[in-house]
């Protein structure tokens, strides 16, 4: 199980990689997570929430511009996405 409460940015590469194992062969329970600043109810799909997983440097640049707009990680995320699909037609 993952300790939720650990600092794990003085990992050594191997605590790392045994970490990801883990995490891997048995993914947390997120069923009961109705909320925080990477869940967003999507109200449009009978509530149905959506989790996303990013590295620190992601995160970190999603709260800022969120912050920065006034807006939602989720609507920061849609506008690179549509930003990225426009760019590739």
């Amino acid at each position: 199980m993952v300790d939720t409460a650990k600092n794990y940015s003085d990992m050594t590469d191997e605590e790392y990689w045994a970490l990801d194992d883990e995490v891997t062969r048995n993914p947390p329970d997120v069923s009961g997570i109705t909320g925080g600043f990477f869940t967003e109810r999507t109200r449009q799909r009978e509530g149905a929430e959506c989790t996303i997983i990013l590295d620190q440097f992601s995160a970190d640049y999603l709260k800022a511009a969120a912050e920065a707009t006034h807006k939602t990680p989720a609507q920061i995320v849609g506008e690179l996405v549509r930003k990225e699909l426009k760019s590739a037609v």
